[in-house]
């Protein structure tokens, strides 16, 4: 067991559900949330992880805010697809646990690289917030000229927890990818974040130290659809299997 990601998600392995605010109006992307929420909670869900994947930043404040009211004692988070400063922000006027950065390494140049990496050391030093950074995530250019090892050694120092994917949204992380980013940052925290599902859960998440699921909880794995709360209860079986059982990644 993980005793940092305990600290933040009050369980070992946890599941953080996607909220992508679909809708078409403000009052459409505000009941659906509102719905989506109360789903994922309820069917067994240990986080909210708030992401303007459709909607914009005055949505996912709303949401954070509508969280902080009604779901004071649940553990949620944030994610502001392209502007860090303003989840750090948000996270920290609306009491979210954690953030989500898309990614803190391999994706710049090293001069630019720099930059980013004093960037984050100031917002960190202002935020008591728990943060996911990706490494290699996906859709994201490899522009280092490091490799992949050397941007996971790095990456840790500048995050709380590394996030692993495949190559887009819903596509099912490579499991040798999982494998070979828990080798490298042994027991510092590592979370699958995409394509996790029913059929490779198991797996994963006996590697990984916790898990974000957008797609696979939607009506029939579609992004663009509401949760399902039948897919919810399904995955979350299986996890909780997997932690009754108390599985460890020390054999890998």
């Amino acid at each position: 067991m993980n005793e940092k990601i305990i600290d933040t998600f009050h369980i070992n392995k946890p599941i953080i559900g996607m909220l992508h605010l679909n809708g078409f109006t403000p009052e459409n992307v505000h009941d659906l949330a509102k719905r989506e929420i109360e789903l994922m909670y309820a069917n067994g869900v240990d986080a909210v992880l708030v992401e303007n994947y459709y909607g914009n930043a005055d949505d996912c404040a709303w949401a954070l805010e509508y969280l902080q009211s009604q779901y004071k004692d649940y553990v949620y988070g944030v994610n502001i697809l392209g502007n860090s400063e303003l989840a750090f922000q948000l996270a920290n006027e609306y009491g979210a646990a954690f953030i989500q950065i898309d990614s803190v390494c391999g994706h710049l140049t090293p001069k630019k690289d720099e930059i980013l990496s004093r960037e984050l050391a100031g917002l960190r030093e202002n935020s008591s917030a728990f943060l996911l950074g990706g490494v290699r995530f996906k859709y994201q250019p490899v522009k280092s000229g490091r490799t992949v090892e050397e941007d996971l050694l790095i990456g840790k120092y500048r995050c709380n927890a590394v996030v692993v994917t495949g190559s887009a949204t819903g596509e099912s992380t490579d499991i040798e990818k999982i494998k070979l980013f828990r080798e490298v940052l042994g027991n510092f925290p590592l979370i699958v974040g995409a394509g996790m599902n029913d059929e490779n859960c198991r797996e994963q998440i006996s590697i990984a130290d916790g898990a974000i699921i957008g797609t696979f909880f939607k009506q029939n794995g579609e992004t663009h659809n509401p949760v399902d709360s039948q897919r919810v209860k399904r995955l979350m079986t299986i996890v909780k299997e997997v932690r009754d059982n108390d599985y460890t990644h020390s054999k890998y």
